[in-house]
């Protein structure tokens, strides 16, 4: 038993040291700066260097209307499957899994294509504004759909997960046979119990969107992942600094999810 702590302890050493490490390097790369010593200018500027908070909320704005449009496709779907047709199970977990195997390159490809085939044959229709309207640079819901497609493996295996642990046949059931109809009992019955499931999804998600760059770039938008990539190459220091604090701040809201996800209401006694 003694050799088995001690090997953990290890395996938890050489971990901790992985990701403190760079971590390290990149907080005193940010605050020694050569021929000033100790300073944390790099810190103090972010909030008022040129594009930091548009590009910042725009992340936050996709990453809430892709956590929005994700689960209102996936939490129906996926209880609809575990009620009526789990035979269906291993074709949409594989339909499901089919992002992790496109690369970004390749897909952002294929959603390039569209956008450009869009003009040139739907000119003259009602469908030419949609295409339009969805590459608005103020709010590129086209990133949004894109998004929706690169997080469906992780919502997918976050519900997976939630709705193994309850007997959803029962809770529907249950809320039927009080009189409630099909969105009545899921939404009373059925989402209470995937709250867990629900928040773990939200911010695999969220960690996506405020991390992905390459579709981003490629389609010609600037998000907070793109911004950040782009002062890199006149203010290293400051790109840096931006990068460690949201870092932590993605720590941050981990441990908040872990903290509200694992807290349970009080049952009363009689």
């Amino acid at each position: 038993m003694a050799r088995l702590n001690l090997w953990r302890w290890g395996v938890l050493a050489l971990a901790g040291l992985y990701f403190l490490v760079p971590l390290a390097a990149s907080v005193v790369f940010t605050v020694d700066v050569p021929g000033q010593g100790i300073t944390f200018d790099a810190y103090t500027q972010i909030f008022s260097t040129d594009g930091f908070v548009s590009a910042l909320l725009l992340s936050l704005e996709l990453a809430l209307a892709t956590i929005a449009v994700v689960l209102l496709l996936m939490v129906p779907a996926m209880v609809a499957l575990r009620l009526g047709a789990p035979r269906l199970r291993p074709v949409v977990e594989v339909v499901c899994s089919l992002p992790l195997v496109v690369p970004p390159i390749a897909f952002v490809a294929g959603i390039g294509t569209v956008l450009k085939w869009g003009p040139d044959h739907l000119s003259r229709t009602p469908l030419f504004e949609t295409f339009v309207a969805i590459q608005n640079p103020d709010f590129p819901f086209v990133l949004v759909l894109a998004y929706v497609v690169m997080a469906l493996p992780f919502v997918y295996r976050a519900l997976d997960a939630g709705l193994r642990a309850v007997d959803v046949r029962t809770l529907v059931e249950a809320a039927r046979s009080c009189g409630a109809g099909w969105p009545q009992a899921l939404v009373q019955a059925v989402l209470p119990n995937l709250r867990s499931a629900l928040l773990n999804a939200s911010f695999l998600t969220l960690a996506l969107v405020l991390g992905e760059f390459t579709v981003a770039q490629l389609l010609g938008f600037r998000p907070f992942a793109v911004w950040i990539v782009n002062v890199s190459g006149s203010q290293a220091q400051l790109s840096v600094a931006v990068s460690v604090l949201s870092l932590l701040v993605t720590w941050v809201l981990l441990l908040v999810l872990a903290g509200f996800g694992g807290r349970t209401r009080p049952t009363s006694r009689g």
